[in-house]
């Protein structure tokens, strides 16, 4: 069964209010002036014309995963999604990446915080392991999110606004699954190992969130061009280059109408990483990559 973790929109114009207070958010993030109007009506500030030369920054790898995904998916999906996302252009999954990254810090969207990860509570590097009756939070996590929200996108008795949101949760809960410090929960997923990287002292998790993808790519100023850029060399790559004989086998006997045990699949494929390419010794700070 999937677990019933909704939260009923708020009146457009307390949230907005809530937001405009300027109050920063959960771990020092501070609100958006004038955010509130777009979440509350399901959207979310125009991006790629506004940030065109804007400096890299966290999220450069959920964006590409969504152009990705834009390359690679079949038509009547790609209809779908655009339809509920309101959306007809390229842009219609990228544009919403990182969407639940931002509402997460905001009043409304802290009962989120949890939905982003699963703490795999392993033993890394000598074994990983996803369980998730130990691992999920009763606040939810990534696996249980996942299922959760692809349940309200295709449920066509909720209100659009209501699907839009959930389409928005999908996309974003998609790439942080894929991210293995998101499903291991040593030292809280790594963000409390400090490593070396560029000079900088930095946590592990930003590292492999960001920094990585960063400089494999040559991520510079121009974000969104750089994200579109990387996706069509990476669906090149799946679709003619190294990775298409295995490409075939990535979805080898995963059951798509089961949401909660494909999650879990990933959860725990994206955990096995932590153990087979994780640089330092988990559990200990003070490490360098």
């Amino acid at each position: 069964m999937i677990p019933a973790i909704i939260e009923p929109l708020k009146p457009s114009s307390v949230y907005h209010h809530e937001v405009r207070r300027g109050r920063r958010g959960r771990r020092g993030h501070p609100r958006r002036a004038g955010l509130g109007r777009y979440v509350a009506a399901g959207r979310f500030p125009p991006q790629r014309s506004q940030i065109a030369n804007e400096e890299p920054r966290p999220g450069f790898g959920h964006v590409t995963v969504a152009y990705i995904a834009t390359n690679l998916v079949a038509p009547e999906t790609a209809a779908f999604m655009q339809d509920v996302l309101g959306n007809k252009t390229g842009d219609y999954l990228a544009g919403v990446a990182t969407w639940a990254d931002s509402v997460r810090y905001t009043k409304w969207g802290r009962f989120t915080a949890t939905f982003h990860f699963i703490d795999a509570k392993d033993r890394p590097p000598g074994s990983c392991d996803v369980d998730l009756a130990r691992d999920c939070k009763a606040s939810g996590c990534v696996v249980t999110s996942v299922a959760n929200y692809t349940a309200q996108l295709l449920d066509g008795a909720l209100p659009a606004v209501r699907r839009e949101q959930a389409a928005k949760f999908v996309v974003h809960f998609l790439g942080d699954i894929h991210q293995p410090l998101h499903a291991e929960d040593v030292l809280r997923g790594g963000n409390g190992i400090k490593v070396a990287w560029g000079g900088r002292e930095l946590n592990l998790h930003h590292v492999w969130d960001s920094s990585i993808a960063e400089k494999l790519f040559s991520v510079r100023s121009r974000y969104y061009e750089d994200a579109r850029r990387t996706a069509r060399e990476l669906t090149d790559a799946i679709t003619a280059g190294k990775f298409k004989a295995a490409a075939a086998s990535w979805t080898a006997g995963m059951n798509f109408s089961d949401p909660t045990a494909t999650a879990l699949y990933w959860a725990r494929e994206s955990n096995a990483y932590v153990c087979s390419h994780g640089e330092v010794p988990l559990g200990r700070g003070g490490d360098s990559c």
